[in-house]
């Protein structure tokens, strides 16, 4: 290559350099009725017959099928448990304490898979127990002053005793001391 096969901006070979490219030519816009009218790529080639799901296969006013059993408690339940365990210790206990009372005051209503140990060695019901809590935090009912301490803030002490779990009465279900179910009265 002669020395003018180089760019004289950025010393490279003319073939490579943004500089000695030419511009490419500019692209027609086609009218609006053509747009229109050409059909665009999916952005996946994959299709498949939507009639093969459950919903499609239900005739019409059928009753819906049967939910699947729940293998694990949600996270979510163990929010009132939280709350009932806390203000029973007047507001501020040691997180172990905490996560110890929640067990016994739970036990007849975890599932069996709550009891299986989660990928990081733990028993899932107590990775569940601290979302609840994150999630408790979140929404300023608890808060944790110090490591390894679970306390409620004013809003968490003055949540109402209907929707706060404690432990069953003698003579009670298990299982029913729970808080009221939305719709009961």
């Amino acid at each position: 290559m002669s020395g003018g096969d180089y760019c004289d901006l950025c010393d490279l070979p003319l073939s490579t350099c943004v500089h000695g490219m030419p511009k490419p030519p500019p692209e027609e816009v086609a009218p609006a009725a053509a747009r229109a009218r050409t059909p665009r790529a999916k952005a996946s080639p994959v299709t498949r017959s939507r009639t093969t799901t459950r919903a499609a296969a239900r005739t019409p006013g059928a009753p819906p099928a049967p939910a699947r059993p729940r293998l694990r408690t949600h996270q979510d339940d163990f929010k009132p448990w939280i709350l009932g365990v806390l203000q029973d210790a007047d507001g501020e206990d040691d997180a172990a304490a905490v996560i110890d009372r929640v067990e016994e005051r739970m036990a007849a209503v975890l599932l069996p898979g709550d009891r299986e140990l989660g990928p990081q060695g733990e028993p899932r019901w107590r990775t569940a127990l601290r979302w609840a809590r994150k999630d408790l935090a979140d929404d300023g009912l608890l808060l944790a002053p110090r490591p390894g301490v679970w306390a409620l803030t004013d809003a968490g002490r003055a949540v109402p005793s209907e929707l706060v779990a404690r432990p069953a009465e003698p003579g009670e279900p298990a299982g029913s001391a729970g808080p009221a179910e939305p719709g009961e009265g």
